[in-house]
């Protein structure tokens, strides 16, 4: 066994050699848990300092399995899929990583999702592939003449978002964030409102907020019920704020005209699930935040994290902070 173990539960990435060259100094070894691993024995038997998580779930199960354990990192901003709670009350620090960069490729992914609703880019590539030529005409494809944006959400994804959908012309863009930069809003001639607002007004509704407790299923029936008919509503942000049964009878019902997903409440997505099968969508498997560069950042400021605290310090982006004393150290 390690010196000191780095479990990294349900490996996603190529290779695990940029946190290896962070950590190896420090006389700590990377050891992947598979996805079909039993996660609770293998933790167990491994009883790191630290876990590396991606979208698997931490419960206090995991977390209670590992005597050493200090940290919980999560790769990425999210950390929904880890029990806080579980941890702070054994002083096991949980942190992310909210500042990889990840905001260029997430609204750039965002703003695709839209324009492959909008000009039903994926249906005429199957059309034409099935020798169904000219038929497009028979599909609708709405203007913008007169569109309303509407984010849901404005940290640095959703300005950004923001910025990329602007160079389309919308008449209007209205914003819902209780924290957003009123400031900026101003400057960019942006309107806050209720959800209900938006739900009612806009065209296109992209959602770039976390999943909080009240934030789960923002977007739900009632809501869906007050969109129009030729609504687009995109996702990139987490699965849990939309009801998705809801969401897939609105378009089934073709109640909305269509909607991008890039992220489900379940992970992976089960073969069937109703939004599978529903008209114009466009899906994707959690890949918005993805490019070459954003992983190797990402990468790298998670095994900092680590290393912070292998050395006796606290995560630069500590998420479950307790008051009474610096937090836990090492030996």
């Amino acid at each position: 066994m390690p010196l000191k173990a780095v479990a990294v539960l349900e490996p996603g990435y190529a290779d695990y050699r940029v946190e290896q060259a962070v950590l190896a100094p420090l006389g700590a070894d990377i050891v992947a848990i598979g996805k079909d691993d039993d996660a609770v024995s293998s933790l167990r038997d491994l009883d790191p300092v630290a876990i590396l998580v991606r979208e698997r779930t931490v419960s206090a199960a995991e977390i209670e399995a590992c005597p050493s354990l200090r940290l919980v990192m999560r790769y990425g901003v999210g950390v929904d899929n880890v029990d806080m709670d579980a941890a702070k009350g054994r002083g096991i620090y949980v942190a992310n990583v909210p500042d990889y960069g990840a905001e260029h490729e997430v609204s750039d992914h965002a703003v695709a999702l839209y324009l492959a609703l909008q000009r039903r880019v994926v249906s005429r590539d199957r059309a034409v592939r099935n020798a169904n030529w000219g038929s497009g005409s028979e599909e609708r494809i709405p203007g913008r003449e007169g569109a309303i944006l509407g984010l849901i959400g404005f940290g640095r994804i959703g300005a950004e978002a923001a910025r990329k959908f602007g160079v389309f012309g919308f008449a209007e863009t209205l914003v819902v964030d209780p924290y957003a930069d009123t400031q900026l809003l101003a400057e960019r001639g942006m309107r806050q409102v209720s959800i209900d607002d938006v739900c009612r007004k806009a065209d296109v509704i992209s959602l770039h907020t976390p999943l909080l407790p009240e934030t789960r299923h923002i977007i739900n029936a009632d809501r869906l019920a007050m969109m129009k008919p030729t609504t687009i509503l995109i996702n990139v942000s987490r699965g849990g704020l939309i009801d998705e049964m809801a969401l897939a009878e609105a378009l089934r019902e073709r109640r909305l005209f269509g909607a991008g997903i890039d992220v489900f409440e379940q992970e992976p997505v089960d073969p069937d699930h109703p939004l599978l099968s529903a008209p114009n969508t466009v899906l994707s498997d959690h890949i918005a935040w993805y490019s070459e560069r954003s992983t190797k950042t990402l990468q790298t400021r998670a095994a900092e994290e680590v290393a912070r605290v292998l050395n006796g310090e606290q995560p630069k982006n500590w998420r479950n902070k307790w008051s009474g004393d610096a937090g836990p150290s090492v030996p």
